[in-house]
C-alpha cells in the first residue's frame, strides 16, 4: 500500500505541474494583446528617460565633460531595445484571433509572440531601473592646447622653421620674437602653437596668453589658469598670490610651452605662478614684441627679429588679396599692381590691407591714383588712416616720453629709404634744442645715441651700422601723426624726394615749423614766404642755384638750415643775416665762393659745415671767431685758395685759419684740411684741436719729406684721415717703428696695454693718394680699428705693411695686435710698384670689397679660405690682373673664384 500511495502522490503532482505550466502557456497566447499594450506604455517611458539622460549628456559635454562609459553603454543597449520592441509589434499585427473567440487562430505563433512580450517587458523594466543615473559625465582633464585659426603663411617658413628647431635647443629656453607692428608675429606665434599641437611632441601643456599694452598679471593668470583646469568663478576671485601658488603647483612637475603674445612690458614669471624654464624642467617660453629692449627685460635666450617680407613674397602675398580676376583685367594693371605693392615695403599687414581695397578697382586710372595717393598722402588711402597706421601708433605711444617722440617725429623730413647718419641727426636734434643737456654737447650726444638706441629698439628706426633709416610704412605714420593727429601742435610740410621743380606756394608755408623740399629738383626761390613759427628748412640736395635776397626776411625763429649738396649756390643771399635764431647752417657741397661778412650776425650759431666747398676762395678774417657758441665747424675739402691773401682766413696754407680757431672756446668736434707744415705744427700744438679733431686732411704740405704720424696718436677722436698730394713725402715716421726695443725697456710690464692704448683706436678711415715717393704704410699696423683703406696712386709704395718694419714693430705689440681685422673696404688702385699688401694672410673678419687697378706687381692676396666661407666677399679688378695671381693651393684659388668681379679697363671704382 505504501508503494502504491508514493506512486499517486507523484503522479498528482506531475498534473498540477503539467496544468499551471500549460496555463501559463495559453497565457502567452490569450493575454498577447495586453502584453503588447503595457509593453508599448513602459517602451515609450524608457525612451523618455532615454531623452532626458541625453540631454544631460550634452549639457555636460557642452561644458567640456566626458559622457561615462556605463551611462554611453546604457543608451546604446535602450537604442537596441527600442528597435526589438519596434519588430516585435509589426511582428504582431499579422497575427489574427478566431471570430467571436478569444483564441488566436494559430496557437503556436501567438504563444511565440506572447511570450516574447512578455520577456522585452522584464528587460524594459530592468532598463528603466537601470536608468537612473546621478551623474552621466566627468570633468576631463585639461587639453594640451587650443588650436587657433590662422591665414596660410607667406614668407615665413624659414622664421618658423628656425623658431622650430630653436624650441629642440636646450640652450634655449626663453625665446623672443621681435619686429614691428604689422609684420606677422602673432601670425608666427599662431603658426608655433598649431605645430606643436598638432606634430608629435611630449608637452604637457602649450598655452597662449596675451599681454598686450595695459599689462594685467591677473588677465594672464586668468588665461592660463583655464589652460590647467581652473575656470570657476571661485578661482577667478582668488587673489594674484593664491593664483600664483596654483599655477606652480601644476606647472612644476609639467613640460609646458607658454605663448606670450604682444609684449611691452618685463612679465614677471614667477608672480604669475610659472615657473623660470631651465634645461631641467624642459619648458619653453615664447614671446613677441615690438621691442627689442624687452627681449632683453625678458633675459631671452634666442632673440629673433621678424623682418619684412622680400619683394616676391610681398608680391605674392599682394596678389592673393587682391585676386587673379582683378589683376587680368586689363594688360597694364599687372605692373601697376607691382608699384602698389612696393609702396607696402614689405609690410604684411600695409600688404593686406591696401590689397583687398585694390580687388575692387578695375581699371588702370584707378590703379595710377592710388599709387599718387599712397605716395603724397597714404593716410587718405582706404584702410590706412583708419586700421594700419592706428595699430603702428601704438609704438609711438608707447616711447618713453615727449623728448623721444619728437626726435622720432623728426627723421619723417628726410625722404623714404633715406639714410641717415646718426651724428648727423643727433646735430639736428641738438640745434633744434630736442635734447636737454644745455650746453654739455657730449652729454647731449650720449643722450642722442640712447634715443636712437631706443627708437631702433622699439623697431620705429632700422639700423644700418653708422646709419638709420625709417621704414616707408612708419614715416608715412609718423607724417599722419605730425599732421592729421597735429602732435605737440607741430604741423610738417614734407615734399621730400617727390621730383619737385617747383618750391610749394608760400600760403602753405604761414602755420608750419618743419619744412623739408630734400632731394628734389627745385632750381630757384624767388618768393618771401612769412613763416614766423618756422624752426627746420631742409632745401638741400636740390639744384638751387638763386635765392632772392628777401627770401630768408620772416624767419626770425629759424634755427636749423641746410642748404648742402646745391652746386649751382655760388653766393649767399645778403637777408641771409635776417636768421638771428639760426644755430645749424650746412653749407657743404655747395659752389660758394666767399662766405659774407654778414654771417656774423648768427651769433647762436653752433654747427657750421662747410666740408667740400672746393669753390670757396674768401672767409673774411674774424668771421669764425664771431660765433662765441660754435661747437662744431666742418671744414674737410674746404677751400680752394693757396695764395697768401690779406685778410683771408684760407690764404697761403691755412696757418691764419689755424690760429683764428684757437678763439672758439666752446668748440668741441672740428674738421679740417691742413695745407702747409707750419699750419700742421700749429695745429697739433693746441690741446684743443687734439680733443676735438675728428675727420683731418693733410694736403700739399710741400718740403717735408718725413712725417712723424706718432704725433697723431693723441687725437683720440680722429676718425678719418687723408694724405694727399704730398709729392716731396718719402716717409710716415711712427717712434714705435725707429727704435721698438728702446721703447719696450723704457716701459713697465703692462706694456701692451699701454701701447694698444696710444694707437690710433678711433682711426677707421684712411686714404692716401698722390703721395709720389712713399715707400709703405706700416704704421696702420697700429690702427685695429680701421673700416676702409683707399691708396691711389703713390707710384713709389712697394708693401702696404712693410715686412722688415711690421716685424720689429710685431716683437713690441707682442702680437696683441691683429692688422686689418676690422677692414671692411681696400681700394688699391694704380700703386705700379706696389707687390706685398702684407706678408701672411689677414683675418679679414670684416671685408665686404676689394677692389684692385693698376698694380701689376701685385700677384698675391693675403687671404685664405677662411676668409672666402661666409663673407661675401666681393673682389673687383681687371680680367688680366686676376688670371695672373698666384694661390696658395687650388682650394684657396677655387674658394675665390665666385668672389671676382671683372671691370672693364676704363674703370677703377672706389
Amino acid at each position: 500500500m505504501g508503494g502504491l500511495c508514493s506512486v499517486s502522490i507523484s503522479i498528482e503532482n506531475t498534473i498540477s505541474f503539467c496544468c499551471n505550466h500549460a496555463a501559463k502557456h495559453a497565457s502567452y497566447a490569450c493575454r498577447l494583446g495586453k502584453h503588447l499594450d503595457v509593453l508599448e506604455t513602459k517602451m515609450e517611458e524608457l525612451k523618455a528617460l532615454r531623452n532626458d539622460v541625453k540631454r544631460r549628456v550634452e549639457n555636460a559635454e557642452r561644458q567640456h565633460m566626458k559622457r561615462l562609459d556605463q551611462v554611453e553603454w546604457w543608451l546604446s543597449r535602450v537604442e537596441a531595445l527600442e528597435g526589438e520592441v519596434e519588430d516585435l509589434m509589426k511582428e504582431s499585427v499579422n497575427e489574427k484571433k478566431c471570430p467571436g473567440c478569444c483564441y488566436p487562430k494559430n496557437c503556436r505563433a501567438s504563444y511565440k509572440l506572447g511570450k516574447k512580450a512578455a520577456e522585452m517587458l522584464k528587460k524594459v523594466r530592468r532598463h528603466r531601473k537601470k536608468g537612473q543615473f546621478e551623474r552621466v559625465a566627468e570633468t576631463l582633464p585639461p587639453a594640451p592646447g587650443d588650436l587657433k585659426p590662422c591665414e596660410h603663411t607667406v614668407g615665413m617658413e624659414s622664421m618658423i622653421a628656425t623658431v622650430w628647431n630653436c624650441l629642440s635647443e636646450e640652450q634655449a629656453v626663453i625665446i623672443g620674437l621681435y619686429g614691428m607692428g604689422g609684420i606677422g608675429k602673432t601670425t608666427l606665434l599662431t603658426q608655433i602653437n598649431n605645430m606643436l599641437l598638432s606634430l608629435p611632441s611630449n608637452v604637457d601643456f602649450v598655452i597662449w596668453a596675451v599681454a598686450s599694452k595695459d599689462l594685467k598679471l591677473e588677465k594672464i593668470q586668468d588665461e592660463i589658469g583655464e589652460k590647467l583646469g581652473y575656470s570657476d568663478n571661485r578661482w577667478r576671485n582668488k587673489r594674484i598670490e593664491q593664483k600664483a601658488i596654483d599655477i606652480y603647483r601644476v606647472l612644476s612637475n609639467r613640460k609646458f610651452v607658454l605663448l606670450l603674445d604682444d609684449l611691452w612690458d618685463r612679465v614677471d614669471l614667477t608672480k604669475i605662478g610659472v615657473p623660470i624654464p631651465d634645461q631641467q624642467n624642459n619648458s619653453k617660453v615664447v614671446f613677441t614684441t615690438r621691442s627689442k629692449e624687452v627681449c632683453g627685460l625678458m633675459e631671452a635666450h634666442k632673440r629673433f627679429r621678424v623682418e619684412c617680407l622680400p619683394p616676391p613674397f610681398a608680391w605674392h602675398l599682394f596678389q592673393r588679396k587682391v585676386g587673379n580676376d582683378t589683376l587680368n583685367l586689363h594688360p597694364d594693371i599687372p605692373k601697376l599692381a607691382e608699384t602698389v605693392a612696393k609702396e607696402c615695403a614689405g609690410l604684411p599687414l600695409a600688404l593686406i590691407t591696401v590689397g583687398r581695397a585694390m580687388a575692387c578697382k578695375k581699371t588702370p586710372k584707378e590703379w595710377i591714383r592710388a599709387i599718387e595717393v599712397l605716395r603724397k598722402c597714404a593716410s587718405e588711402f582706404s584702410g590706412m588712416g583708419d586700421k594700419v597706421f592706428p595699430l603702428l601708433k601704438f609704438s609711438f605711444d608707447h616711447l618713453p616720453n615727449e623728448k623721444v617722440r619728437c626726435c622720432f617725429l623728426y627723421c619723417t623730413l628726410f625722404p623714404e629709404d633715406f639714410v641717415i647718419h646718426k651724428t648727423d641727426l643727433i646735430d639736428y636734434w641738438i640745434c633744434e634744442e630736442l635734447l636737454d643737456e644745455g650746453n654739455d654737447r657730449n652729454g647731449a650726444q650720449n643722450q642722442g645715441y640712447d634715443i636712437i638706441g631706443t627708437l631702433v629698439y622699439a623697431c620705429l628706426l632700422e639700423e644700418e651700422g653708422d646709419y638709420v633709416k625709417m621704414h616707408d610704412v612708419i614715416r608715412d605714420m609718423s607724417l599722419w601723426i605730425a599732421n592729421e593727429c597735429k602732435y605737440f601742435e607741430e604741423r610738417f610740410l614734407v615734399q621730400a624726394g617727390v621730383r619737385l621743380v617747383e618750391a610749394p606756394g608760400i600760403k602753405k608755408w604761414e602755420t608750419v615749423r618743419r619744412i623739408s623740399l630734400m632731394a628734389n629738383c627745385v632750381q630757384s626761390l624767388m618768393e618771401t614766404p612769412s613763416c614766423p613759427n618756422l624752426l627746420t628748412l631742409f632745401l638741400n640736395e636740390n639744384t638751387l642755384n638763386t635765392i632772392t635776397n628777401d627770401f630768408f626776411q620772416s624767419m626770425p625763429n629759424l634755427r636749423v638750415l641746410d642748404l648742402s649738396s646745391n652746386s649751382g649756390i655760388s653766393e649767399l643771399p645778403q637777408g641771409i643775416s635776417k636768421l638771428v635764431s639760426l644755430k645749424y647752417l650746412n653749407l657743404s657741397k655747395t659752389s660758394i665762393r666767399q662766405l659774407p661778412n654778414e654771417l656774423k650776425s648768427l651769433e647762436k650759431l653752433e654747427y657750421l659745415n662747410l666740408e667740400h666747398t672746393f669753390a670757396l676762395n674768401t672767409i673774411p678774417c674774424q668771421l669764425i671767431s664771431s660765433f662765441p657758441f660754435l661747437q662744431v665747424l666742418r671744414m674737410f675739402g674746404c677751400g680752394s685758395s693757396d695764395l697768401v691773401v690779406h685778410g683771408n682766413l684760407l690764404s697761403g696754407g691755412n696757418e691764419c685759419l689755424v690760429q683764428e680757431l684757437q678763439c672758439l672756446k666752446k668748440l668741441s668736434m672740428l674738421s679740417l684740411t691742413v695745407k702747409s707744415a707750419s699750419a700742421l705744427e700749429g695745429f697739433l700744438s693746441s690741446h684743443k684741436f687734439k680733443s676735438c679733431a675728428r675727420d683731418l686732411c693733410l694736403e700739399f704740405l710741400s718740403g717735408s719729406n718725413v712725417l712723424n704720424i706718432s704725433c697723431l696718436a693723441d687725437m683720440k677722436q680722429l676718425n678719418m684721415l687723408e694724405i694727399s698730394d704730398c709729392n716731396s713725402l718719402e716717409e710716415l715716421k711712427h717712434d714705435w717703428l725707429q727704435e721698438p726695443r728702446k721703447i719696450l725697456t723704457s716701459i713697465d710690464f703692462h706694456s701692451s696695454m699701454i701701447l694698444k692704448d696710444r694707437c690710433f683706436n678711433n682711426l677707421q678711415r684712411v686714404s692716401v693718394d698722390n703721395c709720389i715717393r712713399l715707400g709703405d704704410l706700416t704704421w696702420l699696423m697700429l690702427a685695429p680699428n680701421l673700416a676702409s683703406l683707399c691708396v691711389s696712386r703713390c707710384s713709389q709704395i712697394k708693401e702696404i705693411i712693410s715686412t722688415a718694419k711690421c716685424g720689429r714693430l710685431a716683437e713690441v705689440l707682442l702680437g696683441s695686435i691683429k692688422p686689418f681685422e676690422k677692414l671692411e673696404v681696400l681700394h688699391l688702385s694704380y700703386l705700379p710698384e706696389l707687390k706685398c699688401i702684407y706678408q701672411d694672410p689677414l683675418p679679414f673678419l670684416s671685408l665686404k670689397k676689394i677692389s684692385i687697378f693698376g698694380c701689376p706687381k701685385l700677384k698675391k692676396l693675403p687671404v685664405n679660405v677662411q676668409n672666402a666661407e661666409g663673407h661675401g666677399i666681393a673682389i673687383y679688378g681687371w680680367e688680366f690682373w686676376w688670371k695672373e695671381l698666384e694661390w696658395d693651393d687650388e682650394t684657396t684659388k677655387n674658394a675665390f673664384v665666385p668672389c671676382f668681379k671683372s671691370m672693364p679697363l676704363n674703370i677703377s671704382l672706389q
